[in-house]
Protein backbone atom coordinates (compact mmCIF):
# COMPACT_ATOMS: atom_id res chain seq x y z
CA UNK A 1 0.00 0.00 0.00
CA UNK A 2 1.19 3.51 -0.74
CA UNK A 3 2.25 5.60 2.26
CA UNK A 4 -0.73 7.93 2.22
CA UNK A 5 0.38 9.95 5.24
CA UNK A 6 3.81 10.62 3.74
CA UNK A 7 2.21 11.66 0.45
CA UNK A 8 -0.14 13.97 2.32
CA UNK A 9 2.77 15.54 4.23
CA UNK A 10 4.66 16.13 0.98
CA UNK A 11 1.65 17.78 -0.65
CA UNK A 12 1.11 19.99 2.37
CA UNK A 13 4.78 21.01 2.31
CA UNK A 14 5.13 21.68 -1.42
CA UNK A 15 1.56 22.74 -2.36
CA UNK A 16 -0.20 23.81 0.89
CA UNK A 17 -3.76 23.15 -0.32
CA UNK A 18 -6.52 24.94 1.59
CA UNK A 19 -8.62 21.75 1.83
CA UNK A 20 -7.69 18.12 2.45
CA UNK A 21 -6.16 16.14 -0.44
CA UNK A 22 -8.41 13.18 -1.21
CA UNK A 23 -7.93 9.49 -1.95
CA UNK A 24 -10.40 7.89 -4.37
CA UNK A 25 -11.03 4.15 -4.49
CA UNK A 26 -13.44 2.30 -6.79
CA UNK A 27 -14.87 -0.80 -5.17
CA UNK A 28 -16.68 -3.96 -6.23
CA UNK A 29 -18.03 -5.04 -2.84
CA UNK A 30 -19.13 -3.13 0.26
CA UNK A 31 -16.85 -5.38 2.31
CA UNK A 32 -13.97 -3.25 0.97
CA UNK A 33 -15.30 -0.19 2.81
CA UNK A 34 -13.91 1.05 6.12
CA UNK A 35 -16.50 0.71 8.93
CA UNK A 36 -16.68 4.46 9.61
CA UNK A 37 -17.37 5.49 6.01
CA UNK A 38 -20.54 7.51 5.69
CA UNK A 39 -23.15 6.59 3.09
CA UNK A 40 -25.41 9.51 2.10
CA UNK A 41 -28.65 7.54 1.79
CA UNK A 42 -28.12 5.81 5.14
CA UNK A 43 -26.41 8.54 7.18
CA UNK A 44 -27.79 11.77 5.72
CA UNK A 45 -31.18 10.41 4.78
CA UNK A 46 -30.95 11.41 1.12
CA UNK A 47 -28.73 10.95 -1.96
CA UNK A 48 -26.37 13.72 -3.06
CA UNK A 49 -24.24 14.58 -6.13
CA UNK A 50 -20.67 13.30 -6.16
CA UNK A 51 -19.37 16.87 -6.27
CA UNK A 52 -21.15 17.58 -2.97
CA UNK A 53 -19.61 14.46 -1.43
CA UNK A 54 -16.19 15.61 -2.60
CA UNK A 55 -16.81 19.01 -1.01
CA UNK A 56 -17.79 17.38 2.28
CA UNK A 57 -14.78 15.07 2.28
CA UNK A 58 -12.22 17.76 1.53
CA UNK A 59 -13.70 20.23 4.05
CA UNK A 60 -15.08 18.03 6.82
CA UNK A 61 -12.53 15.22 6.65
CA UNK A 62 -15.23 12.58 6.13
CA UNK A 63 -14.86 9.27 4.34
CA UNK A 64 -17.88 8.92 2.05
CA UNK A 65 -18.92 5.77 0.20
CA UNK A 66 -21.28 6.16 -2.73
CA UNK A 67 -23.21 3.43 -4.47
CA UNK A 68 -26.02 3.89 -6.94
CA UNK A 69 -28.61 4.71 -4.27
CA UNK A 70 -26.38 7.39 -2.74
CA UNK A 71 -25.99 9.50 -5.90
CA UNK A 72 -28.65 11.98 -7.02
CA UNK A 73 -26.95 13.17 -10.22
CA UNK A 74 -27.87 11.16 -13.33
CA UNK A 75 -24.77 12.32 -15.19
CA UNK A 76 -22.53 10.93 -12.44
CA UNK A 77 -24.49 7.65 -12.51
CA UNK A 78 -23.85 7.40 -16.25
CA UNK A 79 -20.16 8.25 -15.86
CA UNK A 80 -19.59 5.66 -13.15
CA UNK A 81 -21.43 2.97 -15.10
CA UNK A 82 -24.19 2.66 -12.52
CA UNK A 83 -26.77 3.43 -15.23
CA UNK A 84 -26.59 2.25 -18.82
CA UNK A 85 -26.48 4.95 -21.49
CA UNK A 86 -29.60 4.71 -23.66
CA UNK A 87 -29.65 5.35 -27.40
CA UNK A 88 -31.86 8.41 -26.84
CA UNK A 89 -29.07 9.90 -24.74
CA UNK A 90 -26.21 8.94 -27.04
CA UNK A 91 -27.90 10.29 -30.18
CA UNK A 92 -28.62 13.64 -28.55
CA UNK A 93 -32.40 13.40 -28.26
CA UNK A 94 -32.22 14.09 -24.53
CA UNK A 95 -31.25 17.60 -23.42
CA UNK A 96 -30.24 18.36 -19.87
CA UNK A 97 -27.38 19.87 -17.87
CA UNK A 98 -24.22 20.10 -20.02
CA UNK A 99 -25.99 18.35 -22.91
CA UNK A 100 -27.63 21.39 -24.43
CA UNK A 101 -27.68 23.07 -27.84
CA UNK A 102 -28.66 21.44 -31.15
CA UNK A 103 -29.18 17.67 -31.18
CA UNK A 104 -25.96 17.11 -33.13
CA UNK A 105 -24.02 19.04 -30.47
CA UNK A 106 -25.75 17.09 -27.70
CA UNK A 107 -24.78 13.82 -29.37
CA UNK A 108 -21.14 14.90 -29.55
CA UNK A 109 -21.25 15.94 -25.89
CA UNK A 110 -22.73 12.56 -24.94
CA UNK A 111 -19.99 10.79 -26.92
CA UNK A 112 -17.31 12.83 -25.12
CA UNK A 113 -18.63 11.97 -21.64
CA UNK A 114 -16.08 9.62 -20.11
CA UNK A 115 -17.91 6.54 -18.83
CA UNK A 116 -17.04 3.25 -17.21
CA UNK A 117 -18.64 0.17 -18.71
CA UNK A 118 -22.05 -0.49 -17.24
CA UNK A 119 -21.78 -2.52 -14.03
CA UNK A 120 -17.97 -2.45 -13.88
CA UNK A 121 -17.92 -1.03 -10.34
CA UNK A 122 -20.36 -1.03 -7.46
CA UNK A 123 -19.28 2.18 -5.80
CA UNK A 124 -16.80 4.89 -5.01
CA UNK A 125 -15.04 5.69 -1.74
CA UNK A 126 -13.80 9.25 -1.18
CA UNK A 127 -11.57 9.73 1.85
CA UNK A 128 -8.98 12.14 3.17
CA UNK A 129 -5.47 11.17 2.22
CA UNK A 130 -4.10 11.67 5.73
CA UNK A 131 -6.40 9.06 7.31
CA UNK A 132 -7.43 6.75 4.49
CA UNK A 133 -7.35 3.03 5.29
CA UNK A 134 -7.89 1.92 1.68
CA UNK A 135 -5.38 1.83 -1.16
CA UNK A 136 -6.16 4.86 -3.35
CA UNK A 137 -6.64 4.37 -7.06
CA UNK A 138 -5.84 8.04 -7.50
CA UNK A 139 -5.42 11.24 -5.51
CA UNK A 140 -7.28 14.51 -6.03
CA UNK A 141 -6.18 17.99 -4.92
CA UNK A 142 -8.16 21.21 -5.19
CA UNK A 143 -6.03 24.35 -5.42
CA UNK A 144 -5.56 27.68 -7.08
CA UNK A 145 -3.93 27.94 -10.51
CA UNK A 146 -0.45 28.47 -9.02
CA UNK A 147 -0.73 25.32 -6.91
CA UNK A 148 -1.98 23.33 -9.89
CA UNK A 149 0.87 24.77 -11.96
CA UNK A 150 3.35 23.41 -9.41
CA UNK A 151 1.74 19.97 -9.62
CA UNK A 152 1.99 20.06 -13.42
CA UNK A 153 5.67 21.02 -13.11
CA UNK A 154 6.21 18.12 -10.74
CA UNK A 155 4.49 15.67 -13.05
CA UNK A 156 6.57 16.76 -16.07
CA UNK A 157 9.94 17.25 -14.38
CA UNK A 158 11.31 13.81 -15.22
CA UNK A 159 9.75 13.35 -18.64
CA UNK A 160 9.33 16.80 -20.18
CA UNK A 161 6.74 17.53 -22.81
CA UNK A 162 3.26 18.73 -21.93
CA UNK A 163 0.35 17.51 -19.85
CA UNK A 164 -2.85 17.31 -21.88
CA UNK A 165 -6.27 17.59 -20.28
CA UNK A 166 -9.78 18.10 -21.61
CA UNK A 167 -12.67 20.31 -20.52
CA UNK A 168 -16.33 20.49 -21.46
CA UNK A 169 -17.54 22.86 -18.74
CA UNK A 170 -19.66 20.05 -17.30
CA UNK A 171 -19.47 16.68 -15.55
CA UNK A 172 -16.08 17.16 -13.92
CA UNK A 173 -16.74 13.95 -11.93
CA UNK A 174 -16.18 12.07 -15.20
CA UNK A 175 -12.89 13.93 -15.74
CA UNK A 176 -11.76 13.42 -12.13
CA UNK A 177 -12.66 9.75 -11.86
CA UNK A 178 -13.05 8.07 -15.24
CA UNK A 179 -10.52 10.02 -17.30
CA UNK A 180 -7.85 9.73 -14.60
CA UNK A 181 -8.46 6.03 -14.04
CA UNK A 182 -8.68 5.04 -17.70
CA UNK A 183 -5.79 7.19 -18.97
CA UNK A 184 -3.50 6.43 -16.02
CA UNK A 185 -2.21 9.99 -16.43
CA UNK A 186 -2.31 13.08 -14.24
CA UNK A 187 -5.05 15.54 -15.13
CA UNK A 188 -5.64 19.24 -14.49
CA UNK A 189 -9.38 19.80 -14.46
CA UNK A 190 -11.76 22.71 -14.79
CA UNK A 191 -14.49 22.47 -12.12
CA UNK A 192 -17.98 22.19 -13.56
CA UNK A 193 -21.18 24.03 -12.68
CA UNK A 194 -22.35 21.33 -10.29
CA UNK A 195 -19.05 21.36 -8.45
CA UNK A 196 -19.46 25.11 -7.92
CA UNK A 197 -23.15 24.95 -6.96
CA UNK A 198 -23.25 21.78 -4.82
CA UNK A 199 -19.56 21.28 -3.98
CA UNK A 200 -19.03 24.95 -3.06
CA UNK A 201 -15.91 25.07 -5.24
CA UNK A 202 -14.57 28.63 -5.34
CA UNK A 203 -13.98 30.66 -8.49
CA UNK A 204 -10.20 30.53 -8.01
CA UNK A 205 -10.00 26.74 -7.60
CA UNK A 206 -8.92 24.09 -10.08
CA UNK A 207 -8.47 20.35 -9.68
CA UNK A 208 -5.44 18.10 -10.14
CA UNK A 209 -5.53 14.31 -10.11
CA UNK A 210 -2.73 11.75 -9.82
CA UNK A 211 -3.24 8.06 -10.59
CA UNK A 212 -1.34 5.71 -8.32
CA UNK A 213 1.33 5.09 -10.98
CA UNK A 214 2.19 8.81 -11.14
CA UNK A 215 2.31 9.69 -7.44
CA UNK A 216 6.01 9.02 -6.78
CA UNK A 217 6.98 10.62 -10.10
CA UNK A 218 5.04 13.80 -9.34
CA UNK A 219 6.26 14.09 -5.75
CA UNK A 220 9.87 13.60 -6.86
CA UNK A 221 9.35 16.30 -9.48
CA UNK A 222 7.92 18.65 -6.84
CA UNK A 223 10.95 18.03 -4.65
CA UNK A 224 13.45 18.64 -7.44
CA UNK A 225 11.76 21.75 -8.81
CA UNK A 226 11.41 23.10 -5.26
CA UNK A 227 15.19 22.83 -4.88
CA UNK A 228 15.78 25.06 -7.90
CA UNK A 229 13.36 27.74 -6.74
CA UNK A 230 10.01 26.82 -8.28
CA UNK A 231 8.00 26.94 -5.08
CA UNK A 232 4.64 27.61 -3.57
CA UNK A 233 3.84 30.18 -2.30
CA UNK A 234 5.45 31.70 -5.38
CA UNK A 235 8.50 33.70 -4.23
CA UNK A 236 8.16 37.39 -5.03
CA UNK A 237 11.21 39.25 -6.34
CA UNK A 238 11.81 41.95 -3.75
CA UNK A 239 15.50 42.90 -4.14
CA UNK A 240 15.05 46.29 -5.76
CA UNK A 241 15.17 49.91 -4.71
CA UNK A 242 11.71 51.45 -4.97
CA UNK A 243 11.25 54.98 -6.23
CA UNK A 244 9.49 56.86 -3.45
CA UNK A 245 7.08 59.73 -4.21
CA UNK A 246 8.85 63.11 -4.44
CA UNK A 247 6.86 64.44 -1.50
CA UNK A 248 8.50 61.78 0.70
CA UNK A 249 11.90 63.23 -0.17
CA UNK A 250 10.76 66.68 0.94
CA UNK A 251 9.37 65.16 4.13
CA UNK A 252 12.69 63.38 4.76
CA UNK A 253 14.58 66.66 4.25
CA UNK A 254 12.24 68.34 6.71
CA UNK A 255 12.77 65.66 9.35
CA UNK A 256 16.56 65.83 8.99
CA UNK A 257 16.71 69.61 9.06
CA UNK A 258 17.77 71.47 12.19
Amino acid sequence: MVDAKAINEALNYYIRPATFPLAFHLFQKETELPPKAKQPRRDLGYPIPICQAVGMARRYGWSIAMGMEDISCPIALLALGFLEAKDSFLDGRFAEGPFMGPQEARARAAAELKRFDYGKYQGLLISCLHNTTVEPDFITIYGNSAQVMRLVQGCLYGRGGALHSMATGGADCADIIVQTFDSDECQYILPCNGDRVFGMTADDEMIFTMPKSQIDITLKGLEETHKIGQRYPIPAFMRFQPEMPSRYGKFMDFLKSD
